[in-house]
Order: C-alpha cells, then structure tokens, then sequence
C-alpha cells in the first residue's frame, strides 16, 4: 500500500491548520522525554481503543524515531480505514533538529 511522506514543514503546516490526528509509535520513555505538541503515543495496549475512539476522516501523521517504522504504521492505519495517513519523514529526530528552523 502507497503510503504518503511529508517532511517537518508540511507536518507544521497541517498541525497548524488543525484537525489532524498526530501519533507518535515509539516508545514511552522516548515519548516522556519529547515528542511532537498533541500528539498521542500509541503502543500495543492502546491500539485498539484509539482505533474504536478516533475518526478516521481525520489527516493521521504517524511519527517513529527516523522516519522508517513510522511507513509501515502508516500502511497499517490505512489498511484500518483511515481516509488520509502520513508518515513524516525523519521521525521526531528530525523533527526535533528543525524546531529552531523558521518554516
């Protein structure tokens, strides 16, 4: 299944613009530590609830360490019905590098 890409700039754009759905894949110590403002950790124990709770008309941005688990989660959220998936390119490593840059 294609999956969409986008890079930091775009992801800032949409979160920006509103009503999208950011969920971050890694782990829970990763994601204490940091992670993109909003966005929700998904882990094996709540996947399913957020699947039965969250609308699935909403973008979804799908965010992993670098950019490379995130494709394959992204898949799996389409696959789950979810009209338009992400995943951003990089992960929150990149995205955390380019938060000082203007966008």
């Amino acid at each position: 299944m294609n999956v969409q890409r986008i890079n930091g700039k775009q992801a800032r754009a949409l979160i920006e613009a509103g009503s999208v759905q950011v969920v971050d894949i890694r782990d829970s110590v990763s994601f204490q530590t940091g992670h993109i403002d909003g966005a929700v950790s998904i882990n094996h124990a709540n996947l399913q609830s957020f699947l039965d709770q969250t609308d699935r008309n909403l973008p979804l941005i799908v965010c992993c360490y670098h950019g490379v688990m995130s494709v394959d989660a992204a898949a799996f959220f389409r696959q789950q019905g979810f009209e338009s998936v992400f995943s951003l390119d990089g992960g929150y490593s990149q995205w955390e590098q380019s938060a000082g840059e203007v966008t």
